[in-house]
Order: structure tokens, then sequence, then C-alpha cells
């Protein structure tokens, strides 16, 4: 599977007019060989032939019984050195290089003679856009076992409980049944902090008749999911009904209108013109959705604000309308879709109607 991911990154190689490609980041040494390099303690030099993976000792065994054949392992604390050498082995006269490389490599980098550094703008990133099947299968588990700790945090929020606790619930459930973490801090915003689209849960008390937005993803297997939904604790004002109301349908367009070939920015603009219509446009102050998989924001990263973006097959997308207005509160419905041949599919299955607890 990785020799496969590496070979079709290959193939990309010559286009980008470089001779190799130097990967230091942490996703994308995970997609190509089955190591995150434990942020940071890993680097992957990529050329037409070959592939060489630099680490430090502390993983030589683990590495030597499950990296890929085809994929050269090279243990040493001085990664540079070892690229050093591949640059002269290699006849690497063109390196390409990540933004997100350490600013030390590409110093040491700079002062090698007669090379040329090319920064690439997420070429691994985007091989990553589409899935195969074994990532689709593992995001849809994460996607699965988030839907029922969140059928299961419905049985347990009640009047007193603060914001942080009922995160902690959510959290300690997923831990229990399969999660190896959050990929990211759990969103828990209820009352008025619910017109913050992204309010840390706190200390504040929930109390009855409040909205209650909550924004949560899990690892399961290395893929994440993200998913949304603002519930009522008690019957809510009908001013959010109504608000709840306008971005289910939102919702609701945008994901009718995904299938290979439409670009993020019809999308985007499907589900803000709706909002807009109904005098919302200006609460409305995110993006439509992302792409994810081995993060919980990857390529596209933000498909509403990138013109030439189109969606592809396989691709793995949220969809995540939101109004948010001041002194009142806020309303997001956010679900992960699989991009079919001739639409989409919804992974995830909580209900997109108004939950009244």
């Amino acid at each position: 599977m990785y020799i496969n991911r590496i070979k079709n990154l290959q193939t990309k190689l010559t286009s980008l007019k470089i001779d190799g490609l130097l990967i230091e980041n942490e996703f994308n040494l995970l997609y190509l060989t089955g190591f995150d390099g434990q942020q940071g303690d890993a680097r992957l030099v990529v050329t037409p032939s070959g592939a060489t993976l630099i680490t430090d000792a502390r993983y030589e065994e683990d590495l030597n019984e499950r990296l890929e054949n085809g994929i050269q392992l090279v243990i040493t604390r001085d990664y540079m050195k070892v690229i050093t050498k591949l640059v002269h082995t290699q006849s690497i006269k063109t390196l390409g290089f990540e933004d997100t490389i350490i600013y030390s490599d590409f110093a040491k980098l700079e002062q090698l003679p007669n090379l040329k550094l090319q920064a690439t703008d997420g070429v691994v990133n985007h091989l990553r856009a589409v899935k195969g099947p074994e990532e689709i299968t593992a995001n849809t588990k994460a996607i699965e076992l988030s839907d029922q700790g969140f059928n299961y945090l419905l049985t347990q929020i009640k009047p007193g409980l603060t914001e942080i606790q009922v995160s902690n619930i959510l959290d300690n459930w997923m831990k229990a049944h399969g999660s190896t973490g959050a990929s990211f801090e759990t969103i828990v915003a209820s009352g008025v902090r619910a017109a913050m689209p992204h309010g840390a849960a706190t200390t504040k008390v929930i109390n009855s008749g409040e909205m209650i937005t909550i924004d949560f993803g899990y690892y399961v297997n290395g893929y994440t999911s993200d998913i949304t939904r603002t519930i009522a604790l008690g019957d809510p004002d009908p001013k959010l009904k109504e608000i709840y109301n306008i971005v289910k349908v939102a919702q609701q367009k945008v994901m009718d209108a995904v299938k290979p070939g439409v670009s993020g920015k019809t999308l985007d603009k499907i589900g803000r013109d709706f909002i807009t219509s109904k005098g919302y446009g200006k609460e409305f102050n995110h993006g439509m959705g992302h792409g994810i998989g081995l993060d919980i924001h990857e390529y596209p990263e933000s498909y509403g604000a990138m013109p030439a973006f189109k969606v592809s097959q396989n691709e793995i997308l949220t969809v995540e309308p939101g109004i948010y207005v001041k002194d009142l509160g806020g309303i997001r419905i956010e679900d992960d879709v699989l991009v079919t041949a001739s639409g989409c599919q919804r992974l995830s299955q909580i209900t997109q109607d108004l939950i009244i607890l």
C-alpha cells in the first residue's frame, strides 16, 4: 500500500521539475510510510528511483519489522548528513521541499553547493485527498464510533453540568470504546456562548432552555471524524429554532450539490446564498467545509476559498454551515460526506433534526 503511494508520488516529480522531494510533515510521512516521524523525528527523501526514510535508533526495531520493502531505512542522529549524501549519490540537482520544513533544515540545505531548492505546494496533501478503500473504511469507522459516542452523550446531558464536564463525558466514552484520542479540543458552547463558532468548553453551567453547540472529532485506526450538532436542553428561544431550520436547509442544499467536478466555490455559494437570502449572511463567518482523513483539516483546507478546487470522487469532505448571533446564540450542523460517482453519501448518521432533551 505505501509503496504504491510512493510510486504515485514519484510520477509527479518530473512535472514538478525536481529530482527529489524532502518530506517532513508528520501526516505526509504517515501516509507514505506508515510512520509519522513522532512529531519531527524522521525525514523522507523520495527520488524517481527510490525512497529513503531517515530516523533514529529508538524506532529501528519497530520499523525493521513493519516498513514495506522498497523503502530504505537509515538509522542515524545526523539527518542532514544522510540527506547531503543522498543529494550526491542520487544526483539531485533540484530538491523540492514542503512549506512546513524545519527552518534549521532549510538553512543547512541552502549551504550545499550546486543544489537548487524549490518549494512545493501541497504535493502529498493533494494525493491524500482522494481516499483508497482502506482509508474510506477507517474514516467511516471513526465517524460511526463518534456517532455512537454522541448518542451516549445525549443520555447524560442535564442542567447543572458545566461545558467542560460535557466535553469530558464524550472524550472519556470515546477513549473507552476504541478511540486513540480527540483530533482537536472538543467544543462545547452553550447559551449566548454558542455565538462563538469555536468557543472552547468552559466552567459555565448549562441551563435549561439553552442551545448547546458540540463540535467533536476522534481518531480511530489513524483516521478522524469531524461532526457538529447544536441541541436544545429544554424548549429554546423560537428565534433559535428558526435559525436552526435555516442552517439545516442550507446544509442539505450543499450536500445535494456535491458531486465530482463541482467547484468548492460553487458549493460554498449555494449554502451561503441561501443563508444570506434569509437575512443572516453576515452571521455566517467561516468556511463551508474542508477535507478530513489522517488530519482534521487537510486538502481542501477550505474549499469555498479555493477557486481552482474541484471535487473528486472518494474525497471525504465536511459540510458545516452556521449562523452566529451575538447575545442570542449560534447554530452549526456539520456532517462528513463521501463523494461518490454521482453525488455524495452522508457518513455521519446523527439526525439533522433539532434534538430537544
